[in-house]
């Protein structure tokens, strides 16, 4: 499991230690959203500061969809989504007839087909987990959850998250040997402004460089920084959008023929009649811009078909465009 973990970790690796005793310790950190091309287009001195004392993988695989809670679920199981359950930021599991999203994602039902890294640490002998804030770490996966953990809080700041990564890490009973920390930026940004606004992201990733720097000089003051490795990674990356560029499912197909279940970038589509009467009218909605598969349909190369939770119809917009059931000035 840990060697396929590597093919799933996005954007940038940073190694910046290493521990000198026989049972190496690792905080593994995630920048939501953070752009590969990110590090040439800014000015970035404390990740540039870790790269030169450390590791830069400068190209690496996204699972397939490229989405916060599958990638992330996917750096911390070694698994495609279609094996560790976690296909999609909003799912729908058509046997128990439950919905999952975002905001409503505690239930340990969708996490247990697959077993994380905190969980597997904390079965083997003397391991010790603590989490602040990644994706399934404030639910009981297994029936455990890390020893330290935070309950999602966005509005908890990234310099209280370290505090508490901190306090945990310096914890000489029992003490910790794997430990996770998340943060929203700069993807949230990266929505609401898009990638390519160079003035308002230059502005969000000098605020990212300098959470590092606070990470950093926080290692260094409790005595951590020569005992610990560190992995600074992301989850995906992101595409500019554009309002010229927009696939108005509206003008194809009626409401009542189906539910959305995911959305655009790939979205999930649940036909609520007939499956390959809704497939036949998405497939002449924008063939030039969007693929549109059947389940059986979508390509090996994806490992995203065997898993109940992957829905009969998959869009696939392509880069740059986005899906909308209506014109955003509409809705």
């Amino acid at each position: 499991m840990n060697l396929q973990i590597v093919l799933f970790v996005s954007a940038i690796l940073s190694c910046c230690a290493r521990s000198g005793s026989s049972a190496p310790r690792l905080l593994l950190v995630s920048f939501d959203g953070f752009r590969a091309d990110y590090l040439e287009t800014y000015s970035l001195p404390h990740l540039q500061e870790l790269i030169e004392d450390g590791v830069l993988v400068k190209q690496v695989t996204n699972a397939f969809i490229t989405k916060t809670f599958p990638n992330h679920y996917s750096i911390v199981t070694g698994l495609y989504e279609e094996s560790h359950g976690i296909v999609a930021n909003d799912m729908y599991d058509p046997d128990a007839k439950k919905k999952f999203s975002q905001f409503n994602d505690s239930d340990p039902f969708w996490w247990n087909e697959a077993v994380p890294i905190w969980v597997t640490n904390q079965q083997q002998r003397n391991g010790t987990s603590a989490a602040a804030m990644w994706p399934g770490t404030d639910v009981r996966i297994n029936n455990t959850t890390p020893q330290f953990f935070m309950k999602y809080n966005f509005s908890v700041t990234f310099e209280e998250r370290v505090e508490k990564i901190i306090r945990w890490l310096n914890s000489s009973d029992p003490v910790v040997n794997f430990a996770t920390l998340y943060w929203e930026e700069p993807d949230a940004s990266g929505h609401k402004y898009g990638p390519d606004d160079t003035e308002n992201m230059r502005r969000v990733l000098e605020q990212v460089d300098q959470h590092v720097g606070f990470l950093t000089g926080k290692l260094k003051a409790s005595g951590l920084w020569d005992t610990i490795n560190v992995i600074i990674t992301s989850d995906h990356g992101m595409a500019q959008g554009s309002p010229k560029k927009l696939i108005v499912l509206d003008n194809c197909i009626g409401r009542g023929n189906y539910t959305l279940i995911d959305r655009s970038p790939v979205a999930a589509v649940l036909p609520k009649n007939n499956k390959e009467y809704v497939y036949n009218l998405l497939k002449q909605c924008d063939d030039r811009h969007m693929k549109v598969y059947l389940k059986e349909e979508i390509p090996d190369r994806f490992h995203y078909r065997h898993n109940k939770r992957i829905q009969p119809i998959i869009l696939i917009a392509d880069e740059g465009w986005t899906m909308y059931r209506m014109r955003p000035s509409q809705s």
